[in-house]
């Protein structure tokens, strides 16, 4: 039974998990919560009744970084064993194969905004925090940020936010990118909701090919890319959904289609 790190399901919200963060008072991601985390990530990409997940710390706070205190006691030849590792809990979220959405309510900094820049989309309350402030302590973000942060943003904006460790308000945040809707702070897990539902009763295999095509053709040149698209498109053929959708389409027009994820 995970301690800090928990994967819920509502009736009000049938088809949609959270992924709840629970390690007062900030969300540290210790290496216990980085190992949950990547358990949580694995139960709702393989849980056929989650078709959508949102990321949640609670309503103040997402999570405020790594676990300085665990990492302090750390020397160089501790950290390489186990780099890779917080690389994978911390960026679990970008594993699942669904619409993933981070619900951003006060700080999301260091391994925070790091969790964050796996999910899909991030809504951020207007009072948010974000940064990476990892020069303060002398190192660079480890949790995926310098590559994540510099694909979503651009290099330049990736690096004035490294370089300086700035914390970057929800204004701004929404201005360059970082995130995709500013809401009130009360508003923000239920606006997550909102936009998880959307995909309840979609096209499950169409929405992991939407989302393998775009991730995979990021890290490759625009040939490649489509050459992804293409086995992925084609694939869809052999899925029920596909059938049920066209059938639809041809017999009662556009947005009819009542899928069943296979």
């Amino acid at each position: 039974m995970a301690e800090f790190v928990t994967l819920e399901t509502s009736p009000d919200h049938p088809g949609v998990g959270t992924i709840r963060l629970n390690r007062p008072p900030m969300n540290a991601l210790n290496r216990q919560v980085q190992t949950e985390l990547s358990a949580a990530a694995d139960e709702a990409s393989t849980r056929d009744d989650i078709k959508a997940v949102v990321v949640y710390g609670g309503p103040k706070v997402l999570a405020a970084g790594a676990d300085i205190k665990e990492m302090n006691e750390m020397s160089f030849a501790d950290m390489s064993k186990v780099a890779g590792k917080l690389q994978d809990g911390i960026g679990a979220i970008a594993t699942i194969p669904k619409p993933t959405v981070a619900a951003i309510t006060g700080f999301a900094l260091g391994g925070g905004l790091e969790l964050a820049l796996g999910a899909d989309r991030r809504i951020a309350g207007d009072n948010a925090k974000l940064g990476v402030p990892e020069v303060l302590l002398g190192v660079i973000p480890g949790g995926g940020g310098t590559q994540r942060l510099a694909r979503l943003i651009g290099p330049s904006r990736a690096k004035d936010m490294i370089f300086t460790g700035r914390f970057v308000g929800a204004d701004e945040a929404l201005q360059i990118g970082l995130v995709d809707q500013v809401v009130a702070p009360d508003d923000v897990y239920d606006a997550a909701l909102a936009w998880a539902d959307q995909f309840a009763n979609a096209a499950s295999a169409a929405l992991a090919a939407g989302k393998a095509a775009v991730d995979a053709g990021l890290d490759t040149d625009l040939a490649t890319g489509l050459k992804i698209e293409a086995q992925l498109f084609s694939s869809l053929f052999a899925t029920d959904d596909r059938t049920i959708g066209m059938e639809s389409f041809v017999a009662n027009g556009p947005g009819k289609a009542k899928f069943t994820g296979k």
